[in-house]
């Protein structure tokens, strides 16, 4: 796929201030795109904005409500839009779960990647516009101790499988793709996750960690989005995403 420039273009990502989603804010303006980063957390956003100036513009929003999905759109028209806004799940087992703790990713995490994907399919964004949607490894692997965060994670995959459908019966021209990154102790919520699960083995942090994969850090998780975002990535509905990149999800 040939690679497409970002400079003087806009970017939209939700969950801007932590995590993934201030790494992807920062690969993206690093590559020459303005940033329109919207996130609850207005400090954070400010933290961001003073780090990469003009070209980061906070929105202290809620990323669920539908109505700021249809307004931000409308005003920004992104050429990349990246859907990663997400709550934290509470790290119980099944039977310690209530409904409301089970459901929460559900009504956070698929919800807003929901309402966006909509809203871009209606508006619609331009042809050429690409929207990533931000999933996990836990929608293939599964996560006993995150109550209904795989299924949600897997419904956010299903969601950018049938908008990129969607988009081409239309011919809108417009790329949906879900990533699906590994877990890693380098964010705060891969953090709670990986404690959770070492705790419920009985060992310690390291222990739980060693043999397995080298982490994932956000870093890399910028660099892929750009890479998806200018085109140089494969083109395909959903990719897993480990340290050592962007691959099929099998």
């Amino acid at each position: 796929m040939p690679t497409q420039d970002l400079s003087g273009t806009t970017a939209l990502v939700t969950g801007a201030s932590r995590g993934f989603g201030r790494a992807i804010a920062i690969a993206l303006s690093a590559h020459g795109a303005h940033v329109v980063g919207v996130a609850r957390d207005h400090a954070r956003l400010e933290e961001v904005r003073a780090q990469l100036g003009g070209t980061f513009t906070p929105v202290a929003a809620d990323a669920t409500d539908p109505v700021v999905a249809g307004q931000l759109l409308d005003k920004y028209r992104p050429r990349t839009l990246v859907l990663n806004a997400g709550a934290a799940p509470l790290a119980r087992p099944i039977h310690r779960q209530t409904w409301q703790t089970f459901s929460r990713n559900w009504e956070v995490d698929v919800q807003h990647v929901f309402n966006w994907t909509r809203e871009a399919l209606l508006l619609p964004l331009r042809p050429g516009s690409v929207v990533i949607a931000i999933s996990s490894g836990a929608a293939v692997n599964g996560s006993p101790l995150s109550g209904g965060y795989a299924g949600a994670k897997a419904a956010i995959r299903f969601i950018a499988s049938y908008a990129a459908a969607e988009s081409g019966r239309n011919a809108l021209g417009i790329r949906f793709t879900a990533v699906l990154p590994q877990l890693t102790p380098e964010t705060d919520l891969g953090a709670a996750a990986v404690a959770a699960y070492a705790a419920r083995q009985g060992v310690d942090i390291p222990a739980f960690l060693e043999g397995r994969d080298p982490a994932l850090t956000p870093e890399q998780v910028g660099t892929a989005i750009v890479d998806i975002a200018a085109g140089s990535g494969d083109d395909r509905d959903a990719s897993l995403l480990t340290a050592a990149g962007l691959s099929p999800v099998r």
